[in-house]
């Protein structure tokens, strides 16, 4: 196996660390701007001149709580409803796609394609009147039904790949040995497509997680609206005053999960990933 040289190691590790400074810099911006006060905003300064904790108090025990809290509350419901419907739905779909010949198969998996593509901000007119006349409007309901024309998309064809990969022999066997369809399904397939699952369980809370156009669109009150949308109602202690720094210690809290999710579980997405994408 060719080895690199220093210079080609020199070189890779420059491109890292610029990419890295890329991708975190918004992230540290935004992680300074929570820790200003009001009068330091506009004074073009990176990071704060008096650090403070103010921004947080406001939102989690101040005048902002109120909109804040209900909102991060709607956020982990509806996301981890939304995920769970999604991956059990996405796991029989891609299960039947991998394993059975059916007709209209490759129909199926294009049109979950297409609907992964399908621009969300052109269902949302038609998607807000069909709620307000059967009652779904402003609720969990409201926002768990669009989240599945997010999720399920891509958990269908991240999970096939998985499904693809596990050799056929193996619930064949645990048939012979008495097995019914559903048990060599549940005991021999799901376990070994584990990773596959977990990982795709992520990336849909992630989608759910992090959606804005639906929130905002398809509620109006703090029963339903989620942390995103939330945001965009945060206002300033008087008028002359903006919200940039509370806004970013509220965009920081609802960073934290994603972050320990990655760090606690990113050798199992990783493995997830390649696995799916590795013909065996």
């Amino acid at each position: 196996m060719r080895t690199m040289s220093t210079k080609l190691k020199v070189w890779w590790a420059v491109i890292t660390v610029l990419v890295l400074v890329y991708a975190l810099f918004p992230v540290l911006s935004i992680l300074a701007t929570s820790f200003k006060l009001p009068s330091e905003l506009d004074l073009g300064r990176f990071f704060p001149k008096t650090w403070t904790t103010t921004n947080y108090e406001q939102i989690l025990t101040g005048s902002a709580k109120d909109l804040f809290l209900p909102a991060l509350r709607n956020s982990i419901g509806i996301s981890l409803i939304a995920t769970f419907v999604a991956v059990v739905l996405a796991t029989l779909a891609a299960y039947a796609i991998a394993r059975l010949d059916f007709p209209g198969k490759r129909l199926v998996l294009t049109t979950a394609l297409g609907v992964s593509i399908f621009p969300v901000i052109s269902i949302v007119t038609p998607l807000f009147n069909l709620w307000r006349n059967i009652g779904l409007y402003d609720t969990w309901l409201g926002l768990i039904i669009p989240y599945l024309s997010l999720t399920l998309p891509i958990s269908i064809w991240t999970l096939a790949a998985f499904f693809r990969q596990i050799p056929w022999e193996l619930e064949q066997a645990a048939q012979v040995d008495g097995a019914t369809s559903w048990q060599a399904f549940r005991k021999a397939i799901v376990p070994l497509a584990a990773p596959g699952v977990f990982t795709t369980a992520l990336i849909a809370f992630f989608i759910a997680w992090n959606d804005f156009v639906y929130g905002i669109s398809l509620t109006s009150t703090s029963a339903a609206r989620p942390v995103p949308a939330a945001l965009a109602f945060f206002t300033g202690a008087s008028q002359f005053e903006e919200p940039t720094g509370a806004i970013s210690a509220a965009a920081v809290v609802v960073t934290i999960p994603v972050v320990i999710l990655v760090l606690l579980f990113q050798r199992q997405i990783v493995s997830g990933l390649t696995q799916g994408a590795v013909k065996g």
